[in-house]
């Protein structure tokens, strides 16, 4: 009998996505095939504190336990953990695992640093500023923005503000998520994602997704994401209606950033469709992973079930 792949699938992380998270890698455990794959359960604690199969271990207890597994599935959304560090544990370490790399999980978790690569290969993103606490009291409000933290996912801290006696207070919830935020024009559009994997074999070719729209009373943010409004304000439609020119420019722009950003895995990019065309929002290299988070209704809608998604990215990863 051929022995099973051991897979750490990580979940958890030290931040404010952790339960997101844990319901990711939850997700991932359960449908892994079990002829095929053993997989070791590892929770990174809010305090930062590691358990493997349930048991706390000290940190180099951990890595060791990691490093006898074939390859990892990193299911830590936000930093750190997206932003390359687990990618960077796992290359010391001298395993394989699944998803971008150090530099990609770095640039696409920073959103200005996606911009400016974004802008490198001629997609439109949102005119913002970019504010430290010693520059905050500069800015001058001139209009509806958007206010978010460079480096958050999950819309942490995330506010739109449509007057200027909001701004304060929507600065005061992106600050304390991180040092550097972006106020950004608000941009008015349809909500549209879509995935893009790409084999790193030079034979492979891009699988790309269809597109799925975001239909949400207000602001996609973290309550509509995961909390009350999910299940009252969020509809997902996949594929979302799109004419073939729409659908072949935001193809050819998502395949462009992703190479650009140089990511590896799946990753889920995502735009508002405006009146005079597409504007990136942000690049996500660790996206939501239950079976119904976006990435996996997309590839669903194309044909590959959340196990068989989970299969293809971990052979990918061994290979």
């Amino acid at each position: 009998m051929t022995a099973r792949t051991r897979v750490a699938v990580i979940g958890g992380g030290a931040n404010g996505e952790h339960e997101v998270s844990l319901a990711s890698a939850a997700a991932a455990v359960t449908a892994l095939d079990p002829q095929r794959y053993d997989p070791i359960s590892f929770t990174i604690g809010r305090d930062g504190a590691w358990l493997v199969a349930g048991e706390p271990l000290s940190f180099a207890a951990a890595v060791a336990e990691l490093s006898d597994c074939d390859v990892v599935l990193p299911l830590v959304h936000g930093a750190p953990g997206e932003d390359g560090t687990l990618a960077a544990l796992c290359e010391l370490a001298g395993v394989r695992y699944v998803g971008s790399g150090v530099g990609a999980g770095a640039l696409a978790i920073d959103k200005h640093a996606t911009k400016l690569i974004a802008q490198s290969v001629g997609l439109r993103t949102a005119a913002a500023a970019l504010l430290t606490p010693a520059t905050r009291d500069a800015y001058g409000w001139s209009g509806p923005v958007v206010v978010k933290p460079a480096g958050a996912g999950s819309s942490r801290g995330v506010t739109a503000v449509h007057e200027a006696s909001e701004l304060a207070r929507a600065l005061d919830a992106a600050f304390a998520w991180d040092a550097r935020v972006l106020v950004e024009d608000m941009i008015i559009g349809r909500e549209i994602d879509i995935a893009v994997f790409e084999p790193r074999t030079a034979a492979g070719e891009p699988l790309i997704s269809p597109p799925l729209e975001i239909r949400s009373e207000g602001i996609f943010d973290y309550d509509a994401k995961y909390g009350d409004r999910h299940s009252t304000d969020v509809v997902f439609e996949v594929p979302a209606r799109l004419t073939s020119l729409e659908l072949r420019r935001l193809e050819q722009g998502a395949l462009a950033l992703y190479r650009a950003l140089g990511c590896r895995g799946v990753a889920r990019l995502d735009f508002f469709l405006a009146r005079d065309g597409w504007v990136l929002n942000e690049v996500n290299t660790v996206p939501g992973f239950t079976a119904v988070s976006q990435v996996p209704q997309m590839l669903a809608a194309a044909g590959i079930a959340y196990p068989d998604l989970l299969d293809l990215l971990i052979q990918e990863a061994l290979a």
